[in-house]
């Protein structure tokens, strides 16, 4: 279910030009222009401003900044790469215990023990009539082996999944804290998505992401707290992300003394087959705005052994062999399911023009959804940026889909308004030096708690 907020804004009438007739104070333009401030003033500080309850949220959130802050430490220490089931339930005991105190009834959800992986941690409330809240986060780092510690200079802290995102799990705890302090957590219905699996989803995604889905079709806003889209001095608000999904090519070529290539009995083989296949995407399927497509792995000869689940493989050939068989291991990202389609459907033509005595499958995975621009985020998107005005950070443009990554809030987007890069700034995600910006924590937590405040009120 969506929301259907509606915003009308009132046009300012001009006045009517002067002849120069009059030009007194009390019947010229700088009395119109006074009496129009002075009308347009309370309103507009009305929008501008933080009402009595955000204001005590805003006040709470900063007074206990370094309670947050240690949270984001003793989960940073914790290692959580995807695989090391251990290590993720264990950050998942450290925030069910913060959620159980909250009053939220918890639950972990164990996935099937063949797909090794860790499981998730849920918390939920039902309240009110009013709107319910989804808010995502992820217990799991890209850091397989034990990542580097937390450590902390002056408003930057460093660490294995500091931003990652340790730091915006914290955001969503606190932003539930400040509610609770002024009493608007008792009436609120809410649901907390804690994913195990985010940085590597266990397989099939059904499984997986079957309960965040449902969740997703329950709510009617979700919001997810990876990192905050911050460039150049400007905030940004996500309303949009893009998908992610593979692409599998197999070429096979004819086997033959190197000597009678491109011969009408032995024809191009399989490695020039796959490259006329790649140059053809380039030219004729690469183009369409938010459209990418990336070969990530190619390998070909005569003996190809390739592992897609691990992405590595061997290969085997001879200078003076043409080479029977050619593997390509891609990724392709959408604005959109129809852009999807549209990009698979032309991938497809260009796969079925063979050279001569060579022959091409390309067979595609499903992944990440893409999260589409709807209005219900872009009113979500308004909402945001006059908060962030209010808190003297200026207003919130959308950011470029383009420059973002996949993440779990696409599996709910087709569900429900959505925004994304709830989370607090930082830089260097998935690699060793992943930063946080200390203060911006904070910032996030009254961002979440202030716009739940004022879509609770709605």
């Amino acid at each position: 279910m969506r929301l259907g907020w509606r915003f009308s804004r009132s046009p300012v009438r001009r006045a009517p030009a002067s002849n120069g007739a009059c030009r007194s104070p009390s019947h010229g333009r700088p009395a119109f222009a006074a009496a129009l401030l002075a009308l347009l003033l309370p309103a507009f500080a009305a929008a501008q401003s933080l009402g009595p309850n955000e204001r005590r949220m805003a006040d709470w959130i900063d007074a206990h900044a370094e309670e947050a802050i240690a949270l984001v430490e003793e989960t940073v220490n914790i290692s959580s790469g995807t695989m090391d089931l251990e290590g993720v339930r264990e950050v998942g005991r450290v925030l069910r215990q913060e959620l159980d105190e909250l009053g939220l009834k918890t639950q972990w959800i164990d996935l099937p023990p063949d797909m090794q992986r860790a499981g998730h941690l849920v918390a939920r409330q039902e309240g009110s009539d009013g709107p319910k809240f989804l808010l995502i986060g992820h217990l799991d780092t890209v850091f397989e082996t034990e990542g580097a510690p937390f450590e902390r200079q002056g408003n930057v802290a460093t660490g294995a999944g500091v931003s990652d995102m340790k730091g915006g799990n914290v955001v969503i705890l606190y932003a539930l804290k400040a509610l609770a302090q002024i009493g608007a957590l008792d009436d609120l219905s809410v649901a907390v998505f804690y994913s195990g699996d985010e940085e590597k989803p266990g397989e099939p995604l059904a499984v997986t992401r079957g309960p965040l889905i449902e969740l997703g079709k329950w709510a009617d806003v979700a919001l997810g707290f990876e990192g905050a889209s911050y460039e150049d001095g400007v905030d940004y608000a996500t309303i949009a992300r893009r998908s992610s999904s593979d692409w599998r090519l197999e070429v096979t070529g004819r086997q033959a003394h190197s000597s009678q290539v491109f011969s009408e009995d032995v024809g191009a083989g399989a490695i020039f087959e796959a490259a006329r296949i790649l140059d053809d995407f380039y030219d004729n399927v690469r183009g369409e705005e938010y459209l990418t497509f990336n070969a990530g792995t190619i390998l070909g000869g005569t003996l190809v052994e390739y592992d897609y689940e691990q992405n590595r493989g061997t290969a085997f050939g001879k200078t003076n062999v043409v080479p029977r068989r050619a593997i390509v291991h891609g990724g392709i990202r959408t604005i959109s399911n129809e852009q999807l389609e549209r990009a698979r459907e032309a991938m497809r033509k260009v796969v079925a023009q063979h050279l001569p005595h060579t022959g091409a499958t390309i067979t595609f995975e499903d992944g990440y959804p893409a999260m589409a621009p709807t209005e219900g985020n872009i009113r979500l998107q308004e909402k945001l940026s006059d908060i962030n005005e209010a808190l003297g950070r200026g207003a919130m443009p959308a950011f470029d889909p383009s420059k973002r990554g996949a993440a779990d809030i696409s599996f709910v987007a087709p569900y429900t308004d959505a925004l994304a890069g709830m989370g607090p700034i930082g830089s260097g995600s998935h690699t060793p030096d992943e930063t946080l910006q200390l203060d911006s924590l904070a910032l996030a937590a009254k961002r979440a708690a202030i716009l739940i405040y004022r879509l609770s009120g709605d």
